[in-house]
């Protein structure tokens, strides 16, 4: 492919232009993603970055993963102009990274866009073909069986929870291996054994601390015994409240709550309260790090309050 031409985005299957979800080169978005494949063939061309050349696929791993976070971040906060941005920086990694899969005889953006939407096609029977479903459950239901006939297809006979990427942040492993196992029918049948599940878990926790017993060694050098009992103490702990936390994290999911973005909102709402507490404290003429904790917690008050107005 001539570098220096500009790349140009690819039409996808007659399929999809036959149901009519296909793209008017009249579309701003058009416009847009040709403009970006332009930039990106530029910055790969003969007078292009030097940066940008010397990357992989593999190296930008991190890069891409860091955008995705970013973007969440401004999602969830509700920043259009944030949004806009980091939606855009997600593009450009994504657009780059199909091109420099595709320059070094890998899969490319057209690959990756054929193989998309002929993967949403299959696997929405219910718009695309002559299916028919009455509920969520149904839909979900049908997803799955055609994702299981896909991998059987391939080959993969794999288990159930196969599918669920090793990678993802805790908490959203979590809630899916739990969505997962409750589609299999291998959940706590009604919510209250649930709660009582995780009274029992909180116990456990609560037991594991005990054994945590503070020592005079905390004064003096602990022989090796302390050492291994102390370790295998916290280890204990660590297990337990893990227990405590996928549990409650089930109790979320059967409240239509996705325990990793709750967790983000609280902490978004914590900065936030934080950062004005800090504000007021400056406006006040105080030094904060000085503050007791009495007078933090004054501060947080008023910040609460207003918050809540």
């Amino acid at each position: 492919m001539d570098e220096g031409r500009a790349l140009s985005a690819p039409g996808i299957s007659d399929h999809i232009m036959s149901v009519q979800t296909s793209i008017s080169h009249d579309n701003p978005a058009f416009k847009g993603l040709n403009r970006m494949l332009a930039v990106i063939g530029r910055l790969l061309g003969p007078d292009g970055c030097p940066w940008d050349k010397a990357q992989t696929p593999v190296t930008l791993c991190d890069n891409i993963a860091e955008e995705v976070f970013e973007l969440t971040y401004a999602i969830r906060r509700g920043e259009a102009s944030e949004i806009c941005e980091e939606l855009g920086d997600v593009l450009f990694l994504t657009l780059l990274i199909a091109e420099l899969s595709a320059r070094s005889g890998g899969p490319g953006l057209s690959d990756a866009l054929e193989k998309g939407a002929a993967k949403m096609i299959r696997r929405h029977p219910h718009v695309f073909g002559e299916a028919s479903v009455n509920c969520e459950a149904e839909l979900i239901a049908n997803w799955e069986a055609i994702k299981r006939a896909e991998k059987a297809e391939q080959g993969r006979d794999e288990g159930l929870l196969a599918g669920i990427s090793p990678g993802l942040p805790p908490l959203l492993r979590a809630y899916r291996t739990h969505s997962k196992a409750a589609r299999a029918g291998f959940t706590w049948e009604k919510t209250t054994d649930l709660q009582a599940q995780l009274q029992d878990e909180w116990s456990e926790w609560e037991a594991a601390v005990a054994e945590l017993v503070p020592t005079d060694a905390e004064k003096r050098e602990k022989s090796e015994l302390e050492e291994e009992r102390e370790y295998a103490a916290r280890k204990k702990m660590e297990e337990e409240f893990g227990d405590v936390l996928f549990t409650l994290v089930e109790l979320g999911r059967r409240h239509g709550i996705k325990a990793n973005a709750a967790l983000d909102f609280a902490v978004i709402k914590f900065t936030s309260r934080f950062n004005k507490m800090e504000e007021l404290a400056r406006e006040l003429g105080l030094d904060f790090a000085k503050l007791s904790l009495d007078e933090k917690n004054s501060l947080w008050a008023e910040v609460k309050r207003d918050s809540s107005q």
